[in-house]
């Protein structure tokens, strides 16, 4: 039997032994096997690129040179309370680079050097991933009864945080996201979605309609995202190529360690999606959406 942790190392109760494609994980090594597959499960699915050809391309823009503005915007959002990550730094320590002018450029010349380059440091690429248990399941016996939290190190979520908020900045000038996207953008939420849904009710009802609503999860979303796709809908986009090349780079040679309250696996290759909490995720959610929402226009 396994014990199930939190990122406290607070102990929970003991569970039954995980099961995978019919097998008991009795041995360690068999449960990182099933966590391993259960996280890329669509690693082999087929991507259909040619759904991209729906989509109306944005003029191309010249990508600038990041300003202390956005640097100051981005540690400012940072929660003092958050655990420290990989590389033991708090947003704390972070909250204090404002102090120092050296550091200040530095840091911006690094994030603009990962886009002139096209390059995102390996350093960044290696993440823990800690399992916890989805709420509220009566068993906890199978893979899917679980999620997983991505943790990063801390000056790489800061360069990721300035990049996020210029992408979706694009993004949203241009008028590449649909108006009906209300997830993963700044100064929407929930409430704006209850809004629309209600608005649609009730011009139905006024036309004496009956409405309807169809809502569906979809599984392991954040790791199962294709990396094929994502440059290509940046080029749509009109971002700069220079971009498209730091993506292509940035979701390459990545590593995990997945930690199970106090054991944790080898280092395993992700070679398929994105970290959940990362904070280019929601700028990822937007690019999946214009795939998905080409994709109900054609059937």
């Amino acid at each position: 039997m396994w014990t199930l942790g939190t990122r406290k190392d607070k102990k929970l109760l003991a569970i039954e032994v995980v099961h995978f494609n019919g097998c008991s994980c009795i041995e360690i090594s068999n449960l990182w096997n099933a966590l391993y597959r259960s996280f890329n499960s669509t690693q082999s699915c087929q991507v259909y690129i040619s759904l991209l050809e729906e989509i109306p391309s944005k003029e191309a823009f010249t990508w600038a040179l990041f300003s202390r503005k956005e640097l100051f915007q981005a540690i400012k959002k940072c929660n003092n309370l958050s655990s420290p990550e990989l590389d033991k730094l708090s947003w704390r320590h972070i909250k204090m680079i404002p102090q120092n002018k050296d550091c200040i450029f530095k840091l911006i010349d690094i994030t603009d050097a990962c886009i002139n380059l096209g390059y995102w440091s390996n350093y960044f690429k290696t993440s823990t991933m800690v399992i916890i248990p989805k709420p509220n399941k009566l068993f906890y016996d199978t893979p899917k009864y679980f999620c997983s939290i991505v943790l990063l190190n801390t000056l790489g979520k800061l360069f990721k945080k300035m990049i996020g908020e210029r992408l979706q900045f694009h993004l949203i000038s241009n008028n590449f996201v649909h108006q009906c996207q209300l997830g993963g953008l700044k100064h929407r939420f929930t409430t704006n979605a209850g809004i629309a849904l209600t608005h649609f009710i009730r011009s139905e009802w006024v036309k004496n309609l009956s409405t309807s609503t169809l809502a569906f999860d979809i599984a392991q979303f954040f790791p199962s995202l294709n990396h094929q796709i994502l440059p290509l809908i940046l080029e749509k986009a009109g971002f700069d190529l220079k971009v498209s090349s730091f993506f292509k780079n940035y979701l390459v040679s990545r590593k995990t360690i997945y930690l199970w309250n106090n054991f944790s696996s080898p280092l395993c290759n992700v070679d398929i999606g994105v970290g959940q909490g990362s904070a280019l995720s929601p700028f990822y959610l937007l690019c999946i959406f214009l795939q998905f929402s080409t994709s109900l226009k054609n059937n």
